[in-house]
């Protein structure tokens, strides 16, 4: 399979994220064999063939006593597809977390890029720390979207120019605004993903409220609906407990 030329590319305009589980070994009992080691040793195996609705109690009380480890051995590989500025503001997330983003190096990166939807707020009110976000006006959304893809339809052409012209694809990436889209490969464990889910998501059952811009905050609502179907009690016990990674 080949990248589609650039000189044929159109660039086209998205609103939303893409977020795709595509392996996971993650489940409930996971995090009960590895808690109950402690005690029984070898025989905490037993636990992966036991209904794990039958010890939620346990799970509750490692997630309020904030007893982290049992919750890492798991694995959940996500395919995530997100303008550049959502990457760089996730990629800040280190612990727990192995990333393979594509290159614009090795390939031709193609022309989709990000300009906010309707719904998104677009005004900000506040000092730091303080601060809403509120609906724009019309003409703030007419101005936000025909200027987000003028400036990204000159800066490819721009782009497709230099590597008509035999220019380095690495260099020629330069002139790329953090709207483009790219994508990714990022795997987790529960843990790590719960201190995720903290601060890059907004909820009414969170003990400390979160900030997070609105772009992340969408990849992290889609990497949530997986796992909560993953690991069901897990999820209700970080609910139930403030939504605070332990």
């Amino acid at each position: 399979m080949t990248d589609t030329p650039a000189e044929t590319a159109q660039p086209s305009f998205r609103s939303d994220v893409t977020v795709e589980l595509v392996k996971h070994t993650a489940g409930d009992s996971d995090v009960l064999w590895a808690a109950r080691v402690s005690t029984a040793g070898e025989q905490s195996l037993e636990e992966l063939s036991k209904d794990p609705e039958r010890s939620k109690g346990l799970i509750n009380y490692l997630m309020r006593d904030r007893h982290g480890s049992p919750f890492e051995h798991n694995s959940m590989t996500f395919f995530i597809s997100a303008p550049i500025f959502v990457f760089r503001e996730f990629m800040r997330h280190r612990v727990g977390w192995s990333y393979n983003e594509e290159s614009g190096r090795y390939r031709e990166l193609q022309p989709v890029f990000y300009v906010p939807g309707a719904d998104r707020k677009l005004v900000q009110q506040g000092r730091p720390g303080k601060y809403v976000f509120v609906d724009g006006t019309a003409e703030q959304q007419k101005l936000v979207t025909e200027a987000m893809e003028d400036s990204y339809r000159r800066s490819y052409e721009t782009y497709q120019e230099m590597l008509a012209a035999g220019v380095a694809r690495e260099v020629a990436r330069a002139v790329l605004p953090v709207g483009l889209f790219s994508s990714m490969y990022a795997t987790c464990n529960a843990r790590s993903l719960m201190h995720f889910l903290g601060l890059r998501t907004q909820h009414e059952e969170a003990r400390v409220p979160s900030f997070p811009q609105r772009e992340i905050e969408m990849v992290g609502e889609k990497m949530e609906k997986h796992w909560a179907q993953l690991m069901p009690l897990t999820y209700a016990a970080f609910n139930a407990n403030g939504r605070v990674a332990p």
